[in-house]
Formats: C-alpha cells, structure tokens, sequence
C-alpha cells in the first residue's frame, strides 16, 4: 500500500488566473503530510494546500471564504458534483481529478 496519492487538479471559468495561468496539475499528497491518521487526504485539506502551495495571486478570497471553497466555484470529483461525493470529507484516491470551475465567468 502506498504512502501517497496522486490526483489531477484543474481550474477553469478564470480561476487559472490565481495558479500562474495554469490550468492543470499532477500532485502527488503524502497520506502522513495530511494529519489523516495514515488515511488518504480529504478534498478539505487538497484545498488548504492549493491555497498554500499552488496559488501564485494575493487574492485567495476569490478561491475560499472562511476556509472553504467560496460560493459560484463548482467543485467535480471524477466528472461528479462533490455534493454527492462527501465535499471536504471525500477522501481522495489515486487518479482522482479534481475540477474547480467558477460560475461567475460562465463557467
């Protein structure tokens, strides 16, 4: 069993613009780094650490509000709303690809 996962991270609707224009990432997250109990990382915690890591512009309130993804962003596990995946709880697993796509530029 392997100590990490890796997933796909995209942004599109204009939200590339707060990740240096870049549309598409491969992240490879330690389960450890994670404070997870050895568990996969949570989409929650993939957003915290886009934010610290990813996110080249001041303007993380265009991204998150009060820690969590913002209202108008869309957020697609697999090409399925995460509503119905769990949110911030789904545990990611490996070859997941996130989607955020922000509704406010006609996404």
């Amino acid at each position: 069993m392997s100590d990490t996962v890796t997933i796909t991270v995209e942004f599109s609707g204009g939200l590339e613009m707060l990740f240096d224009h870049v549309t598409k990432h491969e992240l490879t997250l330690s389960k450890h780094a994670a404070d997870t109990d050895g568990k996969a990382p949570t989409v929650g915690y993939l957003v915290k650490y886009i934010c610290d890591q990813l996110m080249k512009d001041s303007r993380k309130e265009l991204f998150v509000l009060d820690g969590a993804v913002r209202p108008g962003i869309l957020v697609l596990i697999n090409d399925s709303d995460w509503e119905l995946e769990g949110e911030h709880e789904y545990e990611l697993q490996n070859r997941d690809n996130i989607l955020f796509v922000s509704t406010l530029h006609g996404g």
